[in-house]
């Protein structure tokens, strides 16, 4: 397995070399147009939220609040582990994965508790949601709509990726940041997050300029959010019927972009990702639902509720643990 992906990360990276010396004005371009995305836009509209985030997620994650435990409940997890719901979804991707694999490094939660956790605990937080999303839509409330169907398909795949029973756990008090401490942090963060940004930039700008010309707009933005998530977001206003934007937006926010999903990786070592990817592709199925009921009336849940009936099956089989690890 490590061999065939180390083949094919070495095609990848000899074709963006070929790609890079055949046409360089073409990087260039996409990554002028990604740090000017960065400056502009994901820098002013994120950076905040994350410094705010992060001295809130630090000050609350593992304190015990009796307000989070029937939440804990309603998404079946361990007693004790409910404030892992904080970060994730409260400080966006890939904080709540990032803090699902710490708990499970340090002997707090079991790697089924964790691997199925990340099934739901990985989301977009309210930073990028109201910083970024909201300015794409005439209305702010479709904001607010947006951040109700992402945690309720966060939900939906909790319940339908259901756990074994298991024993109370003790989350250890996270050490609250100081300013200046969630200050670096956030620097930090922001960097990763623009260098991502700029790289799937320049690789969207190869696109465009080879595929992207053959493609209706809707597929055009709906492709850009299924490999980076803020440029995606940033092309919506490509898409003039708003309703179409809104279903469009609700689905890439619920997948979180191959980007996100490379950041996840790198958070979670030693965890497999399959009731990761089962997770977001259950959310993502249900979020484009309703949010095709919130714009056009019309109900579209029998792709997701056939899934749905399938991975019930399979968990009373017993054959999904085997195959998922949950």
């Amino acid at each position: 397995m490590v061999k065939r992906r180390n083949f094919w990360t070495g095609i990848c990276v000899s074709l963006g070399m070929l790609a890079l010396i055949l046409d360089g004005r073409t990087a260039i371009d996409g990554a002028r147009q990604g740090i000017e995305l960065c400056l502009r836009t994901v820098i002013p509209s994120l950076f905040p939220f994350f410094v705010l985030s992060i001295l809130l997620t630090s000050s609350l994650l593992g304190s015990s609040l009796a307000v989070l435990r029937p939440l804990g409940r309603l998404f079946g997890m361990p007693e004790g582990a409910e404030s892992l719901l904080i970060p994730a979804f409260l400080g966006g991707y890939p904080v709540g994965a990032q803090n699902v694999a710490a708990a499970f490094r340090s002997g707090q939660l079991t790697k089924p508790e964790a691997e199925r956790l990340l099934s739901f605990c990985s989301n977009a937080g309210p930073a990028f949601l109201f910083g970024m999303v909201a300015v794409v839509f005439p209305r702010r409330w479709m904001a607010w709509a947006l951040w109700g169907i992402h945690i309720a398909g966060a939900l939906f795949a909790s319940l339908l990726i259901p756990g074994k029973s298991a024993a109370p756990v003790r989350m250890t008090k996270a050490s609250p940041y100081s300013p200046a401490s969630a200050l670096t942090t956030a620097i930090q963060v922001m960097a990763t997050v623009c260098g991502w940004v700029v790289l799937f930039r320049v690789l969207l700008a190869f696109l465009k300029r080879w595929f992207f010309w053959i493609l209706p707009a809707a597929v055009q933005v709906a492709v850009t959010g299924i490999l980076e998530l803020s440029n995606g977001c940033c092309e919506l206003l490509a898409v003039a019927d708003v309703s179409a934007r809104f279903c469009i937006c609700s689905g890439i926010l619920a997948f979180g972009g191959l980007c996100v999903t490379m950041q996840t990786m790198s958070v979670t070592a030693g965890l497999s990702l399959k009731p990761y990817f089962l997770g977001k592709l259950l959310q993502t199925l249900f979020s484009l639902a309703l949010a095709a009921l919130m714009a056009y009336g019309v109900w579209l849940p029998f792709g997701v509720l056939s899934i749905g009936a399938l991975v019930i099956k399979l968990q009373k089989r017993g054959s999904f643990s085997g195959v998922f690890g949950v």
